[in-house]
């Protein structure tokens, strides 16, 4: 494990440090603008659903291409550059979009966007255990979640304050959101940069091939596929929730998009409360309490109609879901001590479940013509989730 010299500052030094690490979580959370985004952009240029689903896909194909080069580039330059570079290119893909809003800029944004972020996530998350002891690792990334979550809740807000308030204002429509998004990446870069990290200096740097392997580890190919499903379903539930309101009662989406609201304030509240539940609970019982209650939101999404007990599903998504990531991640970084940077990037690439389940659940969908063949894919990564409850080691 890291025996970092930051671990030893004195309370001040490492809240200083950390705050700045928190404003990066912040700006980790805009890659969730896609599902909000892939919505509007659907509206406004009439695509289908397996179309609109190419955007949230574009954007976590970048997982798969991007994540392990990243944890070999944190082994040349450090967690702390890597992560710099990274919101560059995060601000740059919140740019595009302020100068057009064709489709092919807007996969350009998105790709930057999912680019961006899988580099962030490659390297911001090993960052943080430059200042945090082991045993409260799971529950700083944890707290790191719920602060990338405040900005996952507020895209949907942004985006339909965008498409009323602020087209007349502005005359930017739903597209609003990215020039404040944008802003809090610069004031990211600036922070961060002007911090001091010390990090541990690497014995050696690890080639593609040595970092691959890794997946040779039951236990590390577990926790990938594990990553896999909760960004699956983390996206679709963000991407489907609205179509569904709009499929089953109608509504349209300025109206529908407040499901999208309500799955982030419950997975704000989940990773808020998770940051201090996983001080005091096992992993493994938060963990099939969590899976648990996705399985029953499934089973709800599958047969109702109503509007309150569709809120309540999502609603049950959001918890479920919310502390899903860091509980693996947390379990894969301590199972492999010598090789975090490398197993980092790993499980980022797991995130290129994001691109594999909104492509899986847009054809779905389009084959049954309806939504029940999207919930359908994401109910397969909820049971997936509870068979690897079995797997997790007791903490």
């Amino acid at each position: 494990m890291n025996n970092s010299p930051t671990m030893n500052l004195g309370r001040k030094s490492t809240m200083l440090q950390i705050i700045p690490v928190m404003l990066c979580f912040f700006a980790m959370g805009f890659v969730d603008l896609v599902g909000t985004a892939s919505n509007y952009v659907q509206k406004d240029l009439n695509l289908t659903d397996a179309q609109a689903n190419l955007f949230p896909s574009l954007v976590f194909f970048w997982f798969l291409i991007f994540s392990v080069p990243s944890g070999m580039l944190m082994n040349k330059i450090g967690r702390k550059r890597t992560v710099l570079i990274s919101l560059v290119v995060t601000a740059v893909s919140l740019i595009v979009p302020i100068f057009g809003d064709s489709y092919y800029a807007m996969l350009l944004a998105f790709s930057f966007l999912g680019i961006g972020n899988a580099i962030m996530q490659t390297s911001l998350n090993p960052l943080v255990s430059n200042l945090i002891a082991p045993d409260k690792l799971a529950s700083t990334l944890t707290f790191g979640q719920f602060v990338k979550a405040i900005a996952s809740f507020l895209a949907p807000i942004l985006a339909a304050w965008g498409a009323t308030t602020a087209m007349v204002t502005f005359g930017m429509g739903w597209r609003v959101l990215f020039p404040i998004f944008a802003i809090f990446s610069i004031l990211s870069i600036s922070m961060l940069g002007a911090t001091p990290i010390q990090e541990e200096r690497r014995d050696k740097v690890s080639g593609f091939g040595e970092t691959v392997r890794l997946l040779g580890r039951p236990f590390i190919l577990l926790c990938f596929f594990g990553i896999m499903c909760h960004v699956g379903i983390d996206v679709g539930t963000n991407t489907i929730a609205p179509k569904i309101l709009m499929e089953r009662l109608s509504l349209p989406l300025e109206e529908a998009g407040f499901a999208t609201g309500i799955y982030f304030i419950f997975r704000t509240l989940g990773c808020f409360l998770g940051a201090f539940l996983l001080r005091k609970m096992s992993a493994k019982l938060f963990f099939a309490i969590s899976a648990a209650m996705m399985l029953i939101a499934m089973c709800l999404l599958f047969v109702t109609e109503t509007l309150n007990i569709i809120y309540v599903a999502i609603a049950l998504i959001g918890l479920g879901n919310s502390n899903i990531f860091p509980i693996i991640f947390a379990q894969a970084l301590n199972n492999t001590p010598k090789e975090q940077n490398e197993v980092s990037g790993l499980m980022i690439m797991g995130l290129f479940g994001g691109t594999v389940f909104p492509l899986a659940m847009g054809y779905a969908s389009d084959l049954v013509g309806g939504q029940v063949g999207a919930v359908a894919i994401m109910t397969i990564g909820v049971l997936y989730l509870m068979l690897y409850t079995f797997k997790i080691k007791k903490s």
